[in-house]
Formats: C-alpha cells, sequence, structure tokens
C-alpha cells in the first residue's frame, strides 16, 4: 500500500468547517496520517470503517471510487475533496474495510491509469448530511445499495440488504475466456481468484470453441466478490477477457491433479492421462465426454494464425504489457459497461501483483517483525494456519526479517494473501514470495542463536492429511477465534479465564450447541486475536487434549 506524503490535516480546515464532521478520531492516533509520521516505520492509524485515499485524480467520479470498495462489502458514505486529490470512503463493517485495506496492501488500485493510496483514517465515521455537493455521491451510493439490497442483482444472484449473499449461493464460479490470444493456464487461473478467498478446485476445458473453467472457492461469499470484481476484466492488456457468472453446481469432483484440473484439498490425486473426468452431472450440464481439450492445439478455432509467441520469444508491442513471458505483474483492464454504473472509467486500471516468475516458490519473505517480541515458533503457528510450514529463519543480522518455507507455492501465496499487513505484536508485517527456493539450516559449529529452526516432521502440520477438512476451513485473520478439541470437563469459564489470564480482551464466548467440544471467542481486536492464536494454539487442556485454535468466518 503506497506510505507516500500525503496528509489528513491540510484537508482537515477545509472540511471540518462547521458544515462536515467526522466523528471520533481515534484517541491513539491524535497526529492521524500526517506524512511526517509515515514515514518509514511509522504506526499506521488503527483500523476503521473510515478509509482515507490519496493521490486521486482530479477527474474521477463518484462511481469510480465508490467501485474500489463494493467488492469488500457495502460502501456506507463517500466524500470527494477533488481540490486536495483527496477523498474519504466509509465501509458499513469495519471488517469490510480491513479486508479492503489488507487487499489493496498487495495490490495497489489504479484508477484512471494512475495509482491511488488507502490508508486508515483517524475518523471513526463521515457525517455529509449538510454539506453541499452531494447529490452525485449519494447517487453512486444508491446504485451500489441498490445492487447490494436485491433490487438490482449482479448477474441474477439474489443479495441481502447488507450486502451479504442469501443462503444457498453456490462457491462455484464458471468462467469463460475470450479473445484468447495468449494462453491462459489453470496456475493464472488460480493466483487471480486466490486474491478473494481459498480456492478448492479448478477444472478447465474447451466449449463452443471457448476456452471455461470451473472454479470452486470455500466460501460463496468469496465467489460473490471475484465475480463482481473479475467480471469484464482483461487478463493481459487488451486480450483475454474473463467472463465471470455462477455456476449451477454447488460442488466439483475433480478425479485428477494435472495441468487441466486440481484439487487443492487432495494432493494426493493421480495426475492420470493429462484429460480430467468430469463426473455425470458436470458432463451434461456442459458437454459430451471428451469435450477437455487444449485451447492452443490448433483446433477448436484456435489455429497457428492467432500467433502465439514462441517459446523464449516476446511479441508484445508496449513494454510493460504483461505477456506470458514477462508477467511481471497483472494489468487488468477493465471493459467499458462491465459493472454497469459502478464500473471503473475504460482507462481504470486495477493492477494485481505478486504474479511474478518467483511465485512458483515456496519461501516467503517477511518484514517489519517486533524483533524484540517475535520467535521461530510463533511464526510456525501463525502461518501453520495457512500451510504446513516446514523451515523458519529469522536473519541474524536483520531480526525484523524471517523466511519461512511452506509445503508448496500453493500455501505460500495463501498465507501471503491473508498475512501480509496484519498487526503482529505492534507492527504491521509485510509478507512476500522471495526469490529464495530453499531455507538453508545453519552448517555445524555455524552460531545462529536458535533463530533457524526445522518443522518439516513435526507433529502440528494442519494440512499433512489428505483431504482434511481444514482445506475448507482456512479463513482471515478475524477477532473470532474457532476452538476445538475442548474435553468434556472444560466449562466456558475455564476457557475466558485462560484467555483472559494470558492478557486478552473477551468480548464474548458460547460452546457449538450439536458439539462441545468447539467452541467461537470473540476478542477486542484482530490483532489480539493473531496473537492468541500464537500463544495457545496446542495448549495443554489435560486429558491428553490439546487446544486447537482458528480463525473463524463468524461472529458471536
Amino acid at each position: 500500500m503506497g506510505l507516500e506524503k500525503g496528509s489528513e490535516k491540510p484537508l482537515l480546515s477545509a472540511v471540518l468547517s462547521g458544515r462536515t464532521t467526522m466523528s471520533n478520531p481515534t484517541p491513539s492516533t491524535a497526529n492521524g496520517n500526517d506524512s511526517r509520521h509515515f514515514k518509514g516505520d511509522r504506526s499506521p492509524c488503527g483500523p476503521s470503517r473510515v478509509l482515507h485515499v490519496r493521490k486521486v485524480p482530479i477527474e474521477v467520479s463518484e462511481a469510480e471510487l465508490v467501485s474500489l470498495g463494493v467488492p469488500f462489502g457495502r460502501v456506507s458514505n463517500l466524500l470527494m475533496l477533488k481540490g486536495k486529490n483527496q477523498a474519504f470512503i466509509e465501509m458499513a463493517s469495519e471488517e469490510a474495510a480491513i479486508t479492503m485495506v489488507n487487499y489493496y496492501t498487495t495490490a495497489t488500485p489504479h484508477v484512471r491509469n494512475q495509482p491511488v493510496y488507502i490508508q486508515y483514517s483517524n475518523h471513526r465515521e463521515l457525517k455529509t448530511d449538510n454539506l453541499p455537493n452531494q447529490g452525485r455521491a449519494q447517487a453512486a451510493l444508491q446504485a451500489v445499495n441498490a445492487v447490494h439490497s436485491g433490487n438490482m442483482t449482479l448477474g441474477g444472484t439474489a443479495s441481502g440488504g447488507d450486502g451479504t449473499l442469501m443462503p444457498g449461493q453456490s462457491p462455484v464460479l464458471r468462467i469463460i475466456v475470450e479473445n484468447l490470444f495468449y494462453p491462459v493456464s489453470l496456475e493464472v487461473l488460480h493466483q487471480i481468484f486466490s486474491k478473494f478467498g481459498t480456492v478448492l478446485k479448478i477444472i478447465t476445458f474447451t466449449k463452443n470453441n471457448q476456452f471455461q473453467a470451473l472454479l470452486q472457492y470455500s466460501d460463496p461469499m468469496n465467489a460473490h466478490h471475484a465475480k463482481v470484481t473479475l467480471d469484464g476484466q482483461n487478463i493481459y492488456n487488451a486480450c483475454c477477457t474473463l467472463r465471470v457468472e455462477f455456476s449451477k453446481l454447488t460442488s466439483l469432483n475433480v478425479k485428477y491433479n494435472n495441468d487441466k484440473s486440481r484439487d487443492f484439498t487432495r494432493l494426493d490425486l493421480p495426475s492420470g492421462d493429462g484429460q480430467p473426468s468430469m463426473d455425470p452431472a458436470m458432463t451434461a450440464a456442459f458437454g459430451a465426454p471428451g469435450i477437455i481439450s487444449s485451447p492452443y492445439a490448433g483446433a477448436a478455432g484456435f489455429g497457428p494464425a492467432i500467433g502465439f509467441p514462441q517459446a523464449g520469444r516476446c511479441h508484445h508491442l508496449i513494454p510493460h504489457v504483461c505477456c506470458p513471458h514477462h508477467l511481471t505483474g497483472l494489468s487488468m483492464h477493465t471493459m467499458p459497461g462491465a459493472l454497469g454504473p459502478l464500473s471503473m472509467a475504460p482507462s481504470g486500471r486495477m493492477t494485481l501483483h505478486g504474479m511474478g516468475p518467483g511465485a512458483v516458490h515456496s519461501v516467503l519473505l517477511v518484514s517489519n517483525l517486533n524483533p524484540d517480541s517475535i520467535s521461530p515458533h510463533g511464526l510456525f503457528i501463525l502461518f501453520g494456519v495457512y500451510g504446513d510450514v516446514h523451515r523458519v529463519k529469522i536473519l541474524f543480522n536483520k531480526k525484523e526479517n524471517a523466511l519461512i518455507q511452506m509445503a508448496d507455492a500453493t500455501q505460500a501465496q495463501l498465507a501471503m494473501s491473508h498475512l501480509n499487513g496484519q498487526r503482529l505484536h505492534g507492527k504491521v508485517i509485510r509478507v512476500t514470495i522471495s526469490k529464495h527456493q530453499t531455507v538453508q539450516l545453519p552448517r555445524e559449529g555455524q552460531e545462529d542463536q536458535g533463530l533457524t529452526k526445522d518443522f518439516s516432521g513435526s507433529p502440528l502440520h494442519r494440512f499433512k492429511k489428505p483431504g482434511s477438512k481444514n482445506f475448507q476451513n482456512i479463513f482471515p485473520p478475524s477477532a473470532t477465534l474457532h476452538l476445538s478439541n475442548i474435553p468434556p470437563s472444560i466449562t466456558d469459564d475455564i476457557l475466558k479465564d485462560l484467555f483472559a489470564g494470558t492478557g486478552y480482551t473477551v468480548k464474548a464466548f458460547k460452546f457449538f450447541q450439536k458439539d462441545r467440544k468447539m467452541a467461537l471467542i470473540q476478542l477486542g481486536s484482530v490483532e489480539e486475536a493473531i496473537q492468541a492464536l500464537i500463544d495457545l494454539h496446542n495448549h495443554d487442556l489435560g486429558e491428553n487434549h490439546h487446544l486447537r485454535v482458528s480463525f473463524s468466518k463468524s461472529t458471536i
């Protein structure tokens, strides 16, 4: 996320001149987003529903700014300060704002071909009732609310008044890639769609001379956000346009893991003969057996006349265009009218980073750690929520940095997308793909201070069992934790005292009605929950039961 010069302070006098008020500034951030405090290791404002947007091009419309927030939840208010090239976006919930900031930390949004920078505001609420010239902003907001209230549904989906999906919506998307001038692989689709949640399964095939895919998320809301954001976007400049719709299927049955199909929850599946099989329901829905074939084989209307780039050569006309040979970023230009009145302008751009050749590596670089508080074991527990951690190395001469080797590149991508931008021990951590392919263990006799640990044989790995349900219960960090493996003798007071006694604020607690081996506990903040998970996962509760802790998508 761009931490460039930009302050709320120069514009507060103009905004707070008796016409507009921003309520309840966060007490701990009195100096706010003043640029002098944003340099280096400055501490950003704490989470807030109100987001401060900087470097806004003067010609940008209200609808374009509102569209930045739509994929993450309902946008409840907007204040544009065109003379200052700044704006404030208020989300309906703090959780939506946190998700939005975390996402744009790794994928700087572009509007009208210009990067814009989003960060938490000092202020907790926008009150623009008495401000003149708010008509266009309110019209843009009403258009958003119409979409989310079900008056104008996206792609025929029913949605609730709070912007959430109605029960029963499918987590499966059907994806058609039009204008296929460059090959699109299963891996490219996985990296694009993983930005919106955990992708469980993908099947690619060709039907009606078009390259298509079925993609299953762990959560229907992830599918909803991906559809809203990606429908009509181009994978590469001016080609490979995504058409995204909900599938009638609610689950995919993948038999083989290869370059045409993948079940990310079943690493034990055979590779088959390169042609994945569909179950009867999918065959009926998408054509006769054998429809799955390469869209680049000269058949299916894609002959050599298109002129795919030959191996090792680049045929793009503009140096920064993202052809498969120079996939250093994923530039997706919005098609005109792709999202109706909520779309970015045709010249708008959203860039997804982390797509470079290094993305095939399974080693992560974690920076801006608190060197006084961090340990290899703590990083192992936290990153182990999103995959099996094999090795951790805190750098000897720069202890605010660490290398973490995951079991595979998919798990590394998953951990990066969920943990980048989170607060740990009071600091906002940065997670990127490392250029290293492995984490080296110290040589015998080499001084290491216990900073490098090998966890490859740890019994605490969550995903070593093929087809484990843990793959379907991966969620972003949240203030609510899911507790399991609780013995019958443990009461709610014992568990609440355990968390409170370790220094955490317990706001709510409840056992699962049908299974008292599981419970939800809500803590004071996401940062507290992250720390509590590190401290108390695998805590010995007696009776040969060790507490299992993970993040929950539910609230109490």
